[in-house]
């Protein structure tokens, strides 16, 4: 995929031009206007590869404006005491252009965005758009970092792993398949949590199982309990790896608390499961990309999936952040059971 990449700013198709929660703006075609990142955030208003209900195209518009404080770039962490927007520097690239009709030129578009984004040392954060797009944002951080450096953390409540649907290679039921087979991303460091419902079939777990992939189904989660599936498998994700990539799929929260959603499945995780684990996982691996994918605006109710999204990324800056002050010893480290203390 070398597309030229092709950066515009949404119109009225997909919402008015802002950028997420009033961070500055920033070119992709011109790395001058971001060259002092630590994080761009990249929109991806692609559903073309939607299975069932499609509308996850204005899920980027969205999560940038969901959120009831003033869009003046700070947002102080009441739990890690840090301001991710502020300590950070971040820069908001507007929407890559992803024309619906044509996955191939879409999806290496965006791998163009995304490589372009590591490649000037910042992590990129991309707002989805359906799950197709982990493909082309995996890829793009491979390119740089090295193929099967980089182990994904999946949170999903489907497996992704499909090999051909409706005729394609390319949609939102196989991404992780592509990933792998492109050794992008090793089998044996691909960690799925959150996974339920019917579907994929026997020969798709098979040839997930041969791989080594660790996929925390629900049933396993419920039994052990989150904490220690994910201290295993951030463990894993550790393993002779240089980076973690985390993607996350707001269908993997229960539709309950998440019904903005094409594909929902029953018996997710809690909002605060998923908001937490995000947390914990950019607190403690070195995370150099994260997509938050499967917002679909149509179907949400008063909002609630648009604002799980934003926190979702807000989570994961706050996290990084912390992480970045901790490691260079300006606090004790964080631990989540101690209380609230200035200073801490």
């Amino acid at each position: 995929m070398n597309e030229t990449v092709r950066m515009t700013r949404s119109g009225a198709m997909y919402g008015p031009d802002l950028t997420f929660l009033g961070v500055p703006r920033c070119t992709l075609n011109d790395p001058d206007t971001y060259a002092d990142a630590n994080v761009v955030i990249v929109g991806a208003p692609y559903d073309g590869g939607t299975s069932h209900r499609p509308g996850t195209r204005f899920g980027p518009s969205a999560i940038r404006q969901a959120c009831y404080l003033p869009h003046d770039g700070s947002r102080p962490s009441l739990a890690l005491r840090v301001d991710p927007l502020r300590e950070l520097t971040v820069y908001d690239a507007g929407d890559v252009e992803m024309f619906g009709g044509d996955a191939v030129r879409s999806l290496g578009a965006l791998e163009e965005a995304v490589y372009a984004v590591v490649r000037s040392g910042a992590v990129p954060v991309v707002l989805g758009g359906d799950h197709s797009i982990a493909l082309p944002d995996a890829t793009g951080v491979a390119r740089h970092l090295g193929y099967g450096r980089v182990s994904m953390v999946h949170f999903d409540a489907h497996a992704d792993t499909g090999t051909i649907e409706h005729g394609s290679l390319y949609g939102h039921g196989q991404p992780m398949r592509r990933l792998i087979e492109s050794g992008a991303v090793r089998a044996d460091r691909f960690l799925q949590i959150g996974l339920r419902g019917y579907w994929p079939g026997p020969e798709t777990l098979a040839w997930m199982a041969a791989g080594q992939m660790r996929s925390y189904e629900m049933t396993e989660i419920v039994a052990r309990g989150l904490d220690e599936c994910l201290a295993e498998a951030y463990a894993i994700a550790l393993d002779d790896c240089d980076g973690v990539f985390l993607s996350v799929d707001v269908d993997v929260v229960d539709p309950g608390m998440a019904p903005g959603t094409g594909t929902p499945e029953p018996g997710g995780l809690t909002t605060r499961q998923l908001l937490d684990a995000v947390r914990r996982c950019c607190y403690e691996l070195p995370v150099v990309g994260v997509d938050v994918v499967e917002v679909a605006p149509p179907y949400d109710q008063a909002e609630v999936t648009a604002y799980l999204g934003n926190r979702v990324v807000l989570e994961a800056l706050s996290a990084m952040a912390r992480r970045r002050r901790d490691t260079a010893g300006e606090l004790p480290p964080w631990d989540p059971r101690q209380p609230l203390l200035d200073g801490r």
